[in-house]
């Protein structure tokens, strides 16, 4: 059974989380596939873009972020509670 997210957040004690997402069947989301050869990095910056817009007009405080090969990582804060 799943839980819904208001159940699972507390806001008021953790205004910071750490979200992952990954490519899956050995993708690639930017950098060199060592097999090919390709080079998937022109994609980086497509990722970076799509994060700064995003987080203007959604209600997150984007506070760290990195992007890898085949994941990425953010720290998010809600901007009613954080700012």
């Amino acid at each position: 059974m799943t839980t819904a997210r208001r159940q699972l957040i507390d806001a008021e004690s953790t205004p910071f989380y750490h979200v992952i997402n990954r490519c899956v069947r050995r993708a690639f989301l930017c950098g060199e596939d060592a097999l090919s050869g390709r080079s998937y990095e022109h994609r980086r910056g497509w990722i970076v873009d799509k994060i700064r817009q995003l987080s203007s007009i959604f209600c997150i405080d984007v506070c760290a972020y990195a992007v890898m090969n085949n994941h990425y990582h953010l720290v998010l804060a809600s901007k009613f509670i954080h700012g």
